[in-house]
């Protein structure tokens, strides 16, 4: 390889800078500014909400808009992915954070920074090691059940914001009295809260909720609805917000009981280490584990789905890489953790963007929102916050993928409803492993059980077709038995058990055995085991084994464990009818030598 293929090799092992600009004109400058500037208003109320679904103060949501989405915008390879904080990643990291610090404890913000910190340099980790195919290994069956579970978690939590109510005294109703006491039993058994649980302790609070309160998210989630559908490129969220705080201000709702964001410090988000114990990064290791998990599969997804539409490609390592710098930016700049927005990249390409130019004059129009009109964002009704993040949400749930999982495959609806049921009655955490556990099980029990078939010659004589009957062996003892898949440990007795049941079950006595081996490219210890007692099998019962399409790699693998040797080298054949014609060209040197003796 010559100096200047060696150099470009190496570069490429690197991230590169601007990649998310490529293509961009002057000509398109004006359109890519003014959707930056509507995706400023999408992210303003909706990272304020999402802040608050992780117990967070409204700055951690807002400051994940300024640097981190600027940091993201300049190292990331898709021109069309948003990154921001989301619902299922604000679900996660509540989640992730009960266990260190209740919501309103300012310990809780430390250590949200430390976990994105950490989520961030497992990026890094994951880039190092380019392990980007691992987003293959959830398939679509988890990804559906475990988002779907996440929505409906939060959708729940922004219903019972709007309701507002009052939390019950001792004389509450019995109703809810119940619930606590299951409550705490879930607690000490599972360490959970339990969204059942706090979906009777809703209903409970139906009869006690704050009307003007009720009304105001009402509002707000209807008028995003209304928007979204008749004025599509408006941001409904940023005209609901607008609407409906003027109207608490006026008529002095907040006296009411409708309650309001409150004050939020000005000026720009500055660089500090979260303030923790070193051993507690320990302890959040797991959840930091789950949460970049499903960020990648989720992301990478994300990212294909964009690149296949508008024909470019994806580097997937840079994308880890552009991840866990957002990531560790959001650690030392006081940020929720970042992820993937599909709703505003969503939003972007409706708006006709092509670039990463709207995520940074998003980051830079929130930054001078920061500085100079925090005032403003003061009055912001909570309500109204919980309705738009409810209607964010709606998105997550994801009832039409269930249905079609239901009508394609059952066995993957199954995979889907235990993820979902996992999320609900487990969290959000150890759903997460969970849904990998499903999906390991899931391809063992696939490649466990390969397509195998026997095949038949065609009527035509010209090639070979499975067998559709009981009827496995030809008029001439020939069996022709084709394995799907690489032979190995999780599949090698079902290859002994359906031999033997071939020998076993034939009308007419087996003579010859022909492998088809075209789609067995890999062969472990266990297999080869296998593979050499079915040979001494066949060889005491007086049957010719042979092999058809076997490519180079099956043949190494033969070598390598001292197989060939139990195999005529003249048994190999480059089709199955080769072998077929060798098979009856055997038999007819026999029946003179039968004749003769008789």
């Amino acid at each position: 390889m010559s100096d200047a293929g060696k150099s470009e090799k190496k570069q490429s092992l690197w991230p590169v800078p601007f990649a998310g600009l490529r293509g961009l004109k002057p000509a398109d400058w004006p359109r890519e500014i003014s959707a930056g500037v509507t995706l400023a208003a999408l992210m303003i109320p909706l990272n304020i909400g999402y802040a608050q679904v992780a117990g967070l103060p409204p700055t951690a949501g807002l400051y994940a808009a300024i640097i981190p989405l600027a940091v993201f915008a300049l190292l990331t390879s898709s021109r069309h992915l948003v990154t921001s904080p989301d619902a299922s990643m604000a679900g996660l990291v509540g989640a992730a954070l009960i266990a260190f610090a209740a919501p309103g404890d300012a310990m809780r913000l430390q250590y949200a920074l430390a976990l994105a910190l950490l989520i961030g340099l497992l990026f890094f980790v994951f880039w190092i090691f380019r392990l980007a195919f691992l987003a293959n290994f959830l398939s679509r069956a988890v990804m559906a059940g475990f988002i779907t579970g996440l929505g409906i978690e939060v959708f729940t939590n922004q219903v019972r914001k709007i309701l507002a109510a009052p939390h019950a005294e001792d004389g509450g109703s019995g109703m809810l009295h119940a619930a606590e006491r299951i409550k705490d039993v879930m607690a000490s058994s599972v360490e959970t809260e339990g969204y059942f649980v706090e979906l009777v302790a809703l209903f409970d609070s139906i009869p006690r909720a704050n009307l003007w309160s009720v009304a105001i998210g009402v509002s707000s989630f209807l008028i995003v609805r209304l928007m979204k559908r008749y004025a599509p490129r408006i941001p409904g969220a940023l005209v609901a917000l607008a609407l409906l705080t003027v109207l608490v201000a006026v008529f002095d709702l907040a006296d009411k009981g409708v309650g309001v964001l409150g004050a939020i410090p000005s000026g720009p988000p500055t660089l500090a280490l979260p303030a923790i114990p070193l051993v507690d990064y320990l302890r959040l290791l797991p959840s930091a584990l789950a949460i970049a998990a499903i960020l990648l599969c989720e992301g990478l997804l994300l990212v294909r789905s964009y690149s296949n539409k508008y024909g470019y490609k994806v580097n997937g390592d840079q994308m880890l890489f552009a991840y866990g710098a957002a990531n560790v930016a959001a650690g030392l700049t006081g940020s929720l953790v970042t992820g993937n927005s599909p709703s505003r990249s969503a939003a972007m390409d409706a708006s006709g963007a092509k670039s990463q130019l709207p995520s940074l004059v998003a980051a830079g129009t929130i930054a001078v929102v920061m500085l100079f009109f925090t005032d403003m964002l003061a009055y912001l009704p909570n309500a109204a916050l919980a309705g738009i993040v409810a209607n964010a949400v709606l998105s997550l749930i994801e009832v039409h993928e269930l249905r079609e999982l239901w009508r394609m495959r059952r066995s993957e609806f199954a995979i889907a409803a235990v993820c979902l049921l996992s999320v609900l009655a487990l969290g959000p955490l150890r759903a997460v492993l969970i849904a990998f556990l499903l999906s390991t099980i899931d391809v063992i029990r696939r490649a466990s059980h390969p397509e195998t078939s026997v095949l038949l010659i065609a009527p035509d004589g010209s090639h070979f077709i499975p067998a559709d009957g009981d009827e496995t062996v030809s008029t001439s003892g020939l069996v022709v038995y084709r394995f799907g898949a690489p032979l190995y440990f999780a599949n090698a007795a079902l290859f002994a058990d359906e031999v033997e049941q071939l020998l076993a079950g034939a009308s007419t006595p087996v003579r010859w055995f022909v492998l088809d081996a075209e789609a067995m490219v890999d062969v472990d210890t266990t297999g080869s085991e296998v593979l050499r007692q079915v040979i001494n099998l066949l060889a005491e019962r007086k049957v010719t084994f042979a092999v058809s399409r076997a490519d180079q790699s099956f043949r190494s693998w033969l070598e390598k464990y001292d197989l060939m040797e139990l195999i005529d080298p003249g048994h190999f054949y480059p089709t199955n009818r080769h072998a077929a014609a060798a098979s009856k060209a055997e038999q007819s040197a026999e029946k003179p030598e039968s004749t003769q003796d008789q």
